[in-house]
């Protein structure tokens, strides 16, 4: 299995959405042959959206502070180096210091690393932990080039049995001025190609070493664009939203491709959030989720094979006291206000109780049903 996680990029950043202002040929080739979700979803920051991807359980639940990971909470790589699998992370950990925890990423269960070192360059002259050890003969090394490499040697080790590659990229992230000698910006459509240049090497190792076939990937995002860039998305332009509650800070892309498995050129509108990555690795791997917790997440497992599965109702999405509720078509947040995603896809005006349609009053009563009914307080927070 290898998972992907970009790092600060919404749906409206890929050809294969209708973007038009990126390059993403490889990302774009890998929808062509396989899958494609409509409606995933993510929390508007990266540190909660990570942890629910790992956990399989909404922040609310774990209670954590920002650059935090509770105690006992276990991770996909837990459960499936449990059941034998192979573990590997390459690229961006940020879920504790590695100063302070150096061994928290080997206890999540990823049985060897490369990640960014948190407080040093990402970029040119990388600070990167391998095993936990800082290594210092990456001077002028490109730190993205460094993390694929990692995972690829890591690929050529274990292609014989059965493995997970954690890929959480430092890209496309946002412009960046490189720290180098005649160093210039990179800008965000920049990096995003670099992203795209980067997952295309992993996906050529795969079909060197003769794994794709037998390998699923996915790929999706950890929150939406910076809010300083504008993405075409068909006709419309589309402000990124990360650290937002809105669409354009939450909707992200999710590709999934497995030859034989996934039916190419297929497209999903089913709801999805990233809680429900751990039970789908889960099941993919033939794995016990963890045992005496409540997840939140719901496998999408039999939707990757082409069959109906057990579609959401709803997702969530919420950071720093803001939250939300929605369907396919409206959204309810945590102050009350009610969209029409449909009619106000920008969600520039919310519907005012007192204006209520009887569609609308139905769909706020449901939304609200869902909140009473799941979490605690009666509250999104």
């Amino acid at each position: 299995m290898l998972l992907i996680l970009a790092d600060d990029l919404g749906h409206e950043c890929l050809g294969s959405y209708g973007g038009t202002s990126y390059r993403t040929p490889r990302l774009d080739e890998l929808a062509r042959g396989g899958m494609r979700f409509e409606r995933c979803f993510a929390m508007p920051m990266c540190h909660p959206s990570r942890l629910t991807l790992l956990t399989g359980r909404y922040p609310f639940r774990t209670h954590a502070r920002w650059g935090t990971f509770p105690d006992g909470e276990l991770t996909f790589g837990n459960v499936l180096q449990r059941a034998g699998y192979a573990t590997a992370l390459s690229g961006k950990w940020q879920m504790t210091l590695q100063r302070k925890h150096p061994d928290h990423i080997a206890r999540s269960g990823f049985a060897t690393s490369a990640a960014w070192d948190d407080e040093g360059s990402i970029y040119w002259n990388p600070a990167i932990r391998i095993d936990g050890v800082t290594r210092e003969d990456l001077r002028d090394r490109y730190g993205p080039d460094v993390h694929t490499e990692f995972l690829i040697d890591f690929l050529e080790r274990e292609r014989t049995g059965p493995f997970l590659a954690y890929f959480p990229l430092t890209l496309p992230h946002r412009e960046v001025v490189h720290p180098v000698p005649g160093a210039r910006l990179s800008s965000y459509p920049e990096m995003v190609e670099e992203m795209d240049r980067q997952i295309g090497r992993v996906l050529d190792a795969l079909e060197r070493l003769e794994l794709r076939e037998s390998t699923i990937v996915l790929f999706t995002a950890d929150n939406g664009t910076p809010t300083s860039v504008i993405s075409r998305l068909g006709a419309r332009e589309i402000r990124g939203g990360k650290s937002e509650i809105t669409d354009a800070g939450t909707h992200v892309p999710l590709l999934a491709s497995w030859p034989g498995v996934v039916p190419p050129g297929s497209v999903c509108g089913d709801l999805i959030d990233l809680s429900d990555f751990m039970p789908t690795l889960a099941e993919l791997a033939h794995a016990e989720p963890p045992a005496g917790v409540t997840l939140d997440g719901r496998s999408f497992a039999p939707q990757l094979r082409g069959q109906p599965g057990r579609p959401r109702d709803w997702v969530y999405g919420g950071f720093n006291g803001r939250a939300f509720l929605r369907d396919k078509r409206w959204k309810l947040t945590g102050t009350g206000d009610l969209f029409d995603l449909e009619r106000d896809p920008d969600e520039r005006a919310p519907i005012e109780e007192l204006h209520d349609t009887p569609e609308s009053a139905a769909a706020r009563a449901r939304l609200d049903a869902y909140v009473r009914g799941y979490f605690p307080a009666q509250s999104l927070a």
